[in-house]
């Protein structure tokens, strides 16, 4: 009889156990940066994301800036959008100039 309620203890630590490591967001990398998931859902991403594409497209450098947003988390994911939508302006020129350069040759 004294064996069930030892049992019953030790069932419930492991459940808890298990459901605090899963808990845990296996979607941000180590470095702060939003991970896959998180981007989809992160407003600072996506606001980086078009400003970069913006900025960019418009020609202007590089200048991300994180200010418009207060918490550290936000400012990792506006970095990292405008980051990459910079980046993907700036490939589709290089590309376009390539191409350009090929076919008037």
């Amino acid at each position: 009889m004294k064996r069930l309620p030892l049992f019953a203890c030790v069932a419930l630590l492991g459940l808890g156990t298990i459901a605090a490591l899963q808990t845990s967001s296996p979607t941000t990398p180590s470095d702060g940066r939003p991970g896959v998931v998180d981007q989809a859902t992160s407003g600072a991403y996506r606001d980086g994301l078009y400003l970069g594409k913006l900025a960019a497209g418009r020609g202007d450098r590089y200048h991300a800036s994180v200010g418009r947003w207060a918490r550290e988390e936000d400012r990792a994911a506006f970095d990292a959008g405008y980051e990459q939508g910079y980046a993907m302006v700036g490939e589709g020129r290089q590309q376009a100039a390539s191409f350009t350069r090929t076919v008037n040759r």
